[in-house]
């Protein structure tokens, strides 16, 4: 197989505007015709159904929530990027895309990366005529803060809930097209299955989360706009129902799944407390504008009150190794060095498993610069949701963070119009690879979500439907929806009946567990080797002695996590297989093996500037591999430096 990018040739700078007028058009009058199945209903999502059904397409939403508005888009805080340079501190779109393949270590496709860029000061003006409160300077021009990766101020924020605003605004323009009656929308309905006939997405498969009931829906077109995987670590900043089943199942019908081994740890979570968790707590990167990282400089002061250590007993280490960035180094680098000074003994807080694992975010030097007030401005309700979770006043006390599995930058594998190597399968935002690489730089998520749901999906898709027609029509009854139909309901059978020992989340907690020791913030040959041992015994025994209590009528939470754990049981690992395969590190992917004499990540370009696509060949078949080369024309291949 060759994967082809369908990269426009030409400038780069024009290059999407001359794809985008060389696209076939639908007539107006012909749109109604044509039936589009969207599937999540975050940023990415809620904007392409929006859009298309703006347009006069039929669209079919589907979310598992019991409201388009609880997708996890909600939980995004610090703000979205946007080369608008109101500061005039030197942004342009070219640095925009500059530093986005930079901070994603050289491993992302230049002709996407520079398209969101050109299209993230079209996002803003969206936002803002959507009534998105942006913060604002005093003079009514929107603010900006900084982000990691960038020496300029791009991000537009909306105190610490930028993403709830977005997502309000785009969940409005999705409500006034259900009003219309252009866009249905199915709330607690979840995606079980894809169906694809002579090689073209035709329709999915979805379970009623209130009745149980399976249904089978058709479509000229299918759109995946369901999120990431970083719950396969079981402990994650991510939503608890956030899973990868959508875009398994369709590598499970021949949809490449690129990169799966890029996951994103990000610097600034609220630190594991106990073995009782179910999830982790993000506090926002913005929160590095103005708070300075630390630890003591001696191990022995790690128990004392921060507050008595003098100034010359305090290690600002990401101001000390990295001066021209300090502590807004990348989410990458930052999480490294975190991790790097607890493994010294430095670490501060209270011990888990015998260890300290948390280094201080401290306001102590901005507030006493800017006033409480300001900060309070700027941060507040952050504030409070530590002082919340932790019962301590990050005013008068310095935060406590570490490193957690936060965003995912693998995905379903996608060409330039977003569409996956099934023909008529279109994959947005974090579902697929395509723009960040092997690091995702802060503020970026809501950028690309809501770039390829407004701006790039709707005429890619719509291209796509004029050039297939609305020519032979299928029903249901189609034995490749009577099979799809037929294999989701034996697997859910399958699952209730048998009535073992162990309940879900004991094994999706034993799994994450191999891949956080295996495959989370460092990785070796050895080390991956054991989790693809043990994971097929996790596996074997899940499908053995799991307890899924109920029946597959009503309500049955517990149905729906052992699914969800069931597909994670199978996608880890891909995910190890990979990270065993790219034997280099690179951005969030970091092999003991491969790193300079200081500790940065050190590529291996000669043998893995590529992006490696997998094929699913069975589950208990070694899948096949598929590579598509990457080339930088416009961004020097070099080793990447924040010093």
């Amino acid at each position: 197989m060759t994967l082809d990018g369908k990269c426009p040739s030409g400038p780069i700078e024009t290059a999407w505007d001359t794809h985008r007028f060389n696209m076939k058009l639908v007539n107006p009058a012909n749109r109604r015709k044509y039936n589009v199945l969207v599937v999540g209903t975050g940023l990415a999502g809620a904007a392409c159904a929006a859009t298309l059904g703006e347009l006069g397409f039929n669209v079919q939403a589907f979310c598992y929530q019991d409201s388009a508005r609880r997708a996890h888009s909600i939980a995004a805080q610090g703000g979205i990027n946007a080369a608008k340079n109101y500061q005039n501190d030197g942004d342009s779109v070219h640095r925009l895309f500059y530093d986005t393949v930079k901070g994603g270590d050289y491993r992302s496709r230049e002709a996407n990366v520079h398209r969101l860029a050109q299209i993230s000061v079209n996002i803003i003006d969206q936002a803002v005529a959507q009534g998105v409160p942006f913060a604002r300077e005093y003079g009514g021009l929107l603010d900006n803060r900084s982000f990691g990766g960038a020496q300029v101020a791009r991000t537009f924020y909306a105190r610490g809930q930028t993403g709830q605003q977005l997502l309000l605004g785009a969940y409005s323009a999705l409500s006034r097209q259900v009003h219309a009656g252009t866009v249905k929308l199915h709330t607690r309905t979840e995606m079980l299955d894809l169906v694809v006939i002579d090689g073209r997405a035709r329709g999915i498969i979805t379970r009623n989360l209130a009745t149980g009931a399976l249904e089978s829906w058709i479509g000229d077109a299918v759109v995946l706009a369901t999120g990431g995987y970083g719950n396969v670590f079981f402990l994650s900043t991510n939503a608890m129902g956030c899973n990868v089943t959508a875009t398994y199942k369709a590598y499970k019908k021949g949809a490449l799944f690129a990169n799966p081994c890029y996951t994103q740890i990000h610097p600034t979570c609220i630190p594991v407390s106990g073995g009782y968790q179910s999830k982790l707590t993000l506090m926002s990167e913005s929160l590095r504008n103005d708070g300075r990282v630390w630890v003591p400089k001696s191990a022995a002061d790690a128990t004392k009150d921060p507050s008595t250590l003098p100034e010359d007993q305090r290690d600002y280490y990401l101001e000390r190794r990295y001066p021209s960035f300090g502590n807004l180094v990348p989410r990458d680098v930052a999480s490294r060095n975190a991790k790097t000074v607890c493994d010294e003994g430095r670490g501060v807080g209270h011990e888990v498993d015998g260890q300290r694992r948390a280094v201080y975010l401290d306001f102590r030097d901005a507030i006493q610069r800017v006033g409480k007030s300001t900060i309070e401005a700027r941060y507040g309700n952050l504030f409070h949701m530590y002082t919340k979770i932790t019962g301590e006043n990050p005013y008068e006390s310095p935060m406590r963070i570490y490193p957690a599995i936060h965003y995912t930058m693998g995905g379903l594998w996608v060409d330039y119009n977003l569409m996956s190597n099934i023909e008529g399968l279109f994959v947005l935002g974090e579902a697929n690879f395509s723009d960040h690489g092997a690091n995702r730089l802060g503020a970026s998520a809501l950028m690309q979500g809501l770039a390829d749901g407004y701006f790039v999906a709707p005429p890619t898709i719509s291209d796509y439907l004029a050039r297939v027609g609305w020519g032979s029509k299928i029903t249901a009854e189609h034995e490749g929806f009577k099979a799809a139909l037929g294999e989701t309901n034996d697997r859910i059978q399958k699952l209730l009946n048998i009535k073992g020992k162990r309940p879900v989340d004991s094994f999706h907690r034993e799994l994450g567990n191999v891949m956080w020791d295996k495959c989370g913030m460092s990785r070796t040959k050895e080390g991956l080797e054991e989790a693809l041992k043990r994971i097929p015994e996790i596996r074997a025994e899940f499908w053995e002695n799991v307890n899924v209590p109920g029946e597959n009528k009503g309500v049955n939470q517990s149905l729906e996590r052992a699914g969800r754990v069931a597909d994670f049981l199978e996608f880890g690992e891909l995910m190890c297989l990979d990270a065993l395969e790219r034997a280099e590190s690179c951005g969030g992917h970091f092999r003991e093996e491969s790193q300079t004499e200081d500790g940065e990540a050190l590529r291996d370009d000669v043998n893995f500037c590529h992006t490696a696509a997998w094929e699913f060949k069975g589950v208990e078949t070694a899948p096949t591999l598929h590579k598509e080369a990457l080339t930088f024309e416009h961004v020097k291949l070099t080793q990447r430096s924040y010093k």
